[in-house]
């Protein structure tokens, strides 16, 4: 399984607008690849967000992408994203994992 985790501060009253635009691009996701998304909250600080999808493998993960990013709707939520992110921490970490067997 191919793993995607992203790392981000939100601001604070902003977390139900990003829900909403989460909402959304999953809908646009799932017209092109099956994924399970996790979404973590630090409790150290409130901004903090992991975000950890699952992909069946990092092939179709590359393929279905390069249909997702032409829409013209989730360029648009994208910038919606950013304009949510903490000013002074606007970075977005992301990491590739693969997940293997466990005990």
């Amino acid at each position: 399984m191919f793993v995607k985790v992203y790392q981000y501060h939100i601001q604070q009253d902003k977390v139900k607008e990003y829900f909403e635009i989460q909402q959304k691009s999953s809908e646009i996701y799932r017209k092109y690849i099956t994924s399970k998304t996790t979404y973590l909250n630090s409790k150290a600080d409130p901004t903090k967000w992991l975000e950890i999808s699952r992909y069946e493998n990092e092939e179709e993960y590359d393929k279905s992408m390069k249909l997702v990013n032409e829409e013209a709707e989730i360029q648009d939520l994208f910038k919606r994203f950013q304009s949510l992110l903490v000013s002074e921490k606007r970075e977005i970490i992301e990491e590739d994992f693969i997940q293997k067997p466990g005990l």
